[in-house]
């Protein structure tokens, strides 16, 4: 069993998904913002289809600050016409960003969901 790498941190992960022309893009800012903010982590993907996932490992009271790298990495794919998510957490984490995402249509998945789910069963207190 190998020496613990990052003792006493907690992981937080995080991913986004932009088209495959401005993977580099993210990727480069991605790699920037982390040092920019002075944090360790890394960043791995599946970015055949324009998405990365970046995990972070910070101590329990700098938790706040990977926060603010996950939100800071998802306006720059917004911005970039990605995604706020690839394929995790849309219905906890991420869900504060699909309005600047969908815009209108957000009402139409809303309205979509209570179709199918008028007595909210389906993934209870998730966005959909």
């Amino acid at each position: 069993m190998g020496k613990p790498r990052n003792p006493g941190c907690v992981y937080y992960t995080t991913d986004t998904a932009v088209p495959l022309s401005q993977v580099p893009a993210l990727v480069t800012y991605a790699q920037q913002l982390l040092q920019e903010m002075g944090l360790q982590g890394c960043i791995v993907g599946h970015v055949g289809d324009g998405n990365f996932h970046t995990t972070l490992a910070t101590l329990p009271q700098d938790y706040a600050q990977a926060e603010a790298y996950s939100e800071l990495l998802v306006q720059q794919a917004l911005e970039l016409g990605g995604t706020a998510t690839g394929e995790h957490g849309v219905g906890l984490v991420k869900k504060k960003f699909m309005e600047a995402e969908h815009g209108a249509a957000l009402q139409w998945m809303r309205h979509l969901k209570t179709l199918f789910d008028p007595d909210g069963i389906l993934n209870p207190g998730k966005l959909f």
